[in-house]
């Protein structure tokens, strides 16, 4: 049976996950130690090589698409990425994991009330920030308008199934970041100029960390503009099996930030960075995209990774804090982006650094995975929270929204107030710590 016949057996249509990528894999078992399901489960088919097998029993016809255990594997599957990370062979899972949800999405019977559900997400409100943006104003006046306090109290959302998904919702900004194009100029000598990726949730949910970040980069000699007319990055949509939403997307965000040259596009978002890092992928077979989405994304940075590498040109100031680091998995699985935020908190001034154990196993978070496999969820939350705290840091710092979301949630659960924070964030604050010093009278005598 030739490659193409067998491609076409069981994986109809676009988006098929690629036969090559999935052959690729030589199950030699390395990357079963860093899989979380499979260290939680110890059953093979919940490994990164189990269900590579099973996309192959599909691809070839042994296996229906819509065979339940196919289903469930693809669904219970984080999309961490640790596996590709440790892959001898260099096996692109992540692609093959998405196109397989996606041949699930299209051509599955999905029950009305779940079409209503990922319409209203994925085409309302992430589909356009001008409806997100509303959305959040909505959800803004809820949780300090002493509703949210009335609803939780009621237990109504318990009666619903919805009691634990409202628990997790962000607290939104007292402002939100709107871009409308303007630029923030470097403090100092100029050393480049960079766009700042806003995005939805962290526009809105994390607003305070685009600004710590914007005076942190012009601190350091950056000017930052703020691009009018970018959206969601389609993160969300790609790993839902959504991928042609997330195209849409794409294209908008390109066309938004090809108007101006840039030294590089900042995003302090991992989930989002990784996303936006493979728009090449996203669109290459778009013959008007593919060319400017590999352009586009090869100017992406992580602002972690970007100022590890270009270095600080302004010394923090004094933190005596001790802190231990979460990685993201998106930062440091899908982008290989480990040695530079140690470089950076390593460069504050009396931080001290405990590293946790397991610091990048997954924490359970992974986009709505929590909200879609709650169990296998907290199971992950509960072991990172454990690990965390045994370094007894009196902050977690990480670089990723839905990392500090969730354990954030996990710690309240367990009452301990200690803080989450975004690296950036703490870089921030010791540059205040700086500034502070300086502003301080002289105790020498005259």
């Amino acid at each position: 049976m030739t490659v193409e016949s067998e491609q076409i057996s069981n994986f109809l249509g676009l988006d098929v996950p690629d036969v090559n990528v999935i052959r690729s894999c030589v199950h030699c078992g390395f990357c079963l130690p860093s899989c979380p399901t499979y260290r939680l489960t110890k059953r093979e088919r919940s490994s990164p090589r189990g269900r590579i097998w099973l996309m192959n029993q599909v691809s070839i016809g042994n296996l229906e698409l819509l065979d339940p255990i196919f289903e469930e594997e693809m669904s219970l599957c984080l999309n961490c990425r640790a596996c590709e990370a440790v892959c001898p062979s260099g096996v692109k899972y992540g692609e093959i994991l998405e196109a397989s949800r996606a041949q699930i999405e299209t051509h599955r019977e999905t029950p009305l009330k779940d079409r209503v559900v990922r319409g209203l997400a994925f085409n309302v409100l992430f589909g356009d920030m001008k409806r997100f943006r509303v959305a959040s104003h909505a959800l803004k006046f809820y949780q300090r308008s002493g509703v949210q306090r009335v609803v939780r109290g009621s237990k109504l959302l318990n009666l619903v199934g919805l009691g634990e998904a409202e628990q997790m919702m962000p607290e939104l900004s007292e402002r939100f970041m709107v871009p409308h194009g303007e630029t923030i100029p470097a403090i100092g000598a100029q050393r480049g100029h960079v766009a700042l990726f806003t995005g939805c949730i962290m526009s809105t949910a994390y607003a305070g960390v685009h600004e710590s970040t914007i005076r942190v980069l012009t601190r350091n000699g950056f000017d930052v503009t703020l691009v009018a007319e970018q959206g969601c990055c389609g993160a969300l949509h790609v790993h839902a099996g959504e991928p042609e939403g997330g195209r849409r997307l794409a294209r908008q965000n390109i066309d938004a930030f090809e108007r101006v040259h840039y030294d590089a596009i900042i995003i302090n978002s991992a989930g989002c960075g990784a996303a936006l890092k493979e728009y090449g992928h996203l669109l290459k077979d778009d013959p008007k995209y593919a060319e400017r989405a590999a352009a586009f994304s090869a100017k992406m940075k992580d602002v972690v990774e970007f100022l590890g590498n270009e270095g600080l040109s302004s010394t923090p100031g004094s933190l005596k804090w001790t802190v231990t680091y979460q990685e993201p998995c998106h930062l440091a699985h899908a982008q290989r982006v480990t040695k530079q935020p140690r470089s950076l908190l390593a460069a504050i001034p009396d931080l001290t650094l405990v590293e946790m154990p397991e610091s990048s196993l997954c924490c359970g978070s992974a986009g709505i995975y929590n909200l879609i496999q709650p169990e296998m969820s907290s199971a992950l939350l509960e072991r990172k929270l454990d690990n965390a705290l045994s370094t007894g840091a009196e902050a977690i710092v990480s670089a990723n929204p839905g990392c500090m979301l969730q354990i954030a949630s996990g710690l309240r659960a367990r009452g301990d107030r200690r803080p989450v924070i975004h690296l950036i964030e703490l870089l921030d604050r010791a540059y205040a710590a700086a500034d502070a010093s300086d502003r301080a009278p002289s105790l020498a005598a005259d």
